[in-house]
């Protein structure tokens, strides 16, 4: 489920967002990133709304980098993700 929209969707239509246990935030296009995870949909908006209401915080549980953010308002996150994982199967 989409934590800027609430909308529920295949795993395959949005991506994760993994707050590490180094507790870096980072876009985890694997799925498998070690750390408590957040979706967000593909190609729309909701990950720009999901920061701007604070329910991308909640849901990781902590305050977002400045690099995070900056990166994320200057567009240099991308929402392309790796179909399938290692064996295909995802």
């Amino acid at each position: 489920m989409c934590v800027a929209c609430r909308t529920s969707r295949p795993k395959r239509e949005l991506q994760r967002i993994v707050r590490t246990p180094e507790r870096d935030v980072v876009i985890d296009p694997t799925g498998r990133l070690a750390g408590r995870g957040a979706y967000v949909c593909l190609g729309t908006d909701c990950l720009s709304i999901a920061i701007k209401k604070g329910a991308l915080e909640r849901a990781l549980e902590t305050p977002l980098p400045a690099a995070f953010l900056e990166a994320a308002t200057a567009g240099a996150i991308t929402t392309n993700t790796t179909e399938g994982g290692a064996r295909g199967q995802e």
